[in-house]
């Protein structure tokens, strides 16, 4: 097996998300690693004929990311306490094309991700984020259920 020296960590800042980053936090310490922890927002491009938004989508896309900055902030004090090295990123796209670049482009060497994210009418819409990222990123997923 390969070196474990940077573990991308995809958050959506649910209780969650935060289960899986402390989990990852373990790992990352017990491999001596760095952790990537990744919020994507959803671009909205392929659904603009669905409905109308009250604003722009570029600006609601603004809005969301702007949010989603000061988000990570938080969360990220909150679930890791400073206890590993880090670093976090906000990126807007496709979530599993945008994971899948931001992986090769920075060299991870494992996944740590949720097993259960969207729900209803979102997981139709988006599909299962984990099962894409499993069959398609450049590096080893792991999959941790967090109801268990």
């Amino acid at each position: 097996m390969n070196e474990i020296k940077k573990i991308l960590v995809p958050v959506d800042f649910s209780e969650n998300s935060q289960k899986i980053l402390a989990t990852a936090a373990d790992f990352a310490a017990k491999f001596k690693a760095e952790l990537a922890v990744v919020f994507v927002v959803q671009s909205f491009d392929d659904y603009s004929g669905f409905f109308v938004p009250h604003m722009p989508i570029i600006q609601l896309e603004e809005e969301m990311i702007k949010s989603a900055t000061e988000k990570m902030k938080s969360f990220v004090v909150e679930t890791l306490n400073g206890s590993v090295p880090h670093t976090t990123a906000i990126l807007s796209g496709d979530v599993v094309e945008e994971l899948n670049r931001y992986a090769g482009t920075e060299k991870a060497d494992l996944i740590v991700m949720g097993t259960h994210g969207y729900k209803g009418l979102d997981k139709i819409l988006f599909g299962s984020v984990a099962e894409k990222i499993v069959k398609t990123a450049p590096c080893p997923v792991l999959t941790i259920n967090p109801y268990r």
